[in-house]
């Protein structure tokens, strides 16, 4: 678990990397290579790192539309870079990881706002994390 917590947080410094090359830059595996060909990133956080920023890229039209219906009072381009990229990486991972609960990717994604983004950042990260859930997974939201 520990190598997917570290590879979580690589996979949101290629998203923001992604993002701060100006979103239209090609998504996904060249930016990660370009973070693991200039920092030290051990092998065995590599794969799921790629897993997580392949599925953003694949599904981005999917993932910002379903934290769109989860805002309340906010534009997804009004959020702050790193916020924003957080809710993706989460997203995705609560949509297309079937063996990660979505309470602990939840957990795990308020874990990296507390780290990357501001004061405010984990409580808004937790509340719209638990209502894509809601929209995603409604048995988990539920206790199921």
């Amino acid at each position: 678990m520990k190598n997917r917590s570290r590879a979580r947080g690589w996979a949101l410094q290629a998203l923001y990397a992604w993002e701060q090359r100006g979103a239209a830059a090609e998504m996904g595996m060249p930016v990660l290579q370009d973070l693991f060909a200039s920092l030290r990133v051990s092998p065995a956080n590599r794969p799921y790192a790629e897993i997580l920023v392949r599925l953003v890229g694949q599904n981005l039209a999917r993932i910002d539309a379903t934290i769109v219906e989860s805002l309340t009072n906010w534009r997804l381009e009004r959020l702050a870079v790193v916020d924003r990229a957080i809710l993706r990486l989460g997203t995705a991972e609560m949509m297309f990881v079937d063996d990660v609960p979505p309470r602990m990717c939840i957990r795990e994604m308020v874990q990296l706002a507390e780290k990357y983004g501001t004061a405010d950042s984990p409580r808004f990260v937790n509340g719209v994390l638990d209502a894509v859930m809601r929209r995603v997974a409604p048995g988990e939201a539920a206790g199921a």
